[in-house]
């Protein structure tokens, strides 16, 4: 599955990365977070719990950080699995762009690959629990940094909430069993 969009951040480049960085924030952003942590600058780990359609489970994984370019954006590329639920593994480039003094635009191309029960769920059922996912991390994360994030429409428009890169990756593609 691939995934290209953008949020406006109503906060500076600077705050939104130093934000995208720290655990504490994150975790208070990605939807069932139940842990979050840095075991190195570049290095996190996540237990999530999530539910997608009938399937609820605790995800668990490893995400790392890689072609760093602060404050400009990274690479970030995860995998883990939630036992019998199934397992994602992906990766995603994240670009900051300063709008203003006081408002980033967020931009982020993920492709992520899913399998067992959830790839069997079908892909209107993932991409809709992707887009409430990344919904509320954004409305959490926009909240947390400086207002609420919009949506970067093409022509303009903005619209609340949409996919979210780090609640897709961290969410589904956590690594603990405990699926249900």
């Amino acid at each position: 599955m691939q995934i290209s969009d953008s949020q406006r951040i109503p906060a500076s480049r600077d705050k939104v990365w130093a934000a995208l960085n720290d655990p504490a924030v994150l975790k208070q952003c990605i939807p069932g977070c139940e842990d979050l942590q840095k075991s190195s600058p570049t290095e996190m780990t996540a237990t999530v719990v999530l539910r997608v359609g009938p399937v609820k489970a605790t995800f668990g994984g490893k995400v790392t950080l890689s072609d760093l370019d602060p404050p400009n954006g990274y690479r970030i590329t995860g995998e883990g699995s939630g036992g019998v639920a199934g397992f994602a593994k992906g990766g995603a480039v994240v670009r900051l762009e300063a709008e203003g003094p006081d408002v980033t635009v967020l931009s982020y191309d993920v492709d992520v690959q899913i399998g067992g029960r959830l790839a069997q769920l079908g892909g209107r059922l993932i991409e809709s629990t992707t887009k409430k996912l990344s919904g509320e991390f954004f409305a959490a994360f926009g909240a947390i940094v400086g207002g609420e994030a919009e949506v970067v429409a093409e022509a303009g428009d903005t619209k609340q909430g949409k996919r979210g890169w780090f609640s897709w990756l961290t969410g589904a593609a956590g690594g603990a069993p405990g699926a249900e």
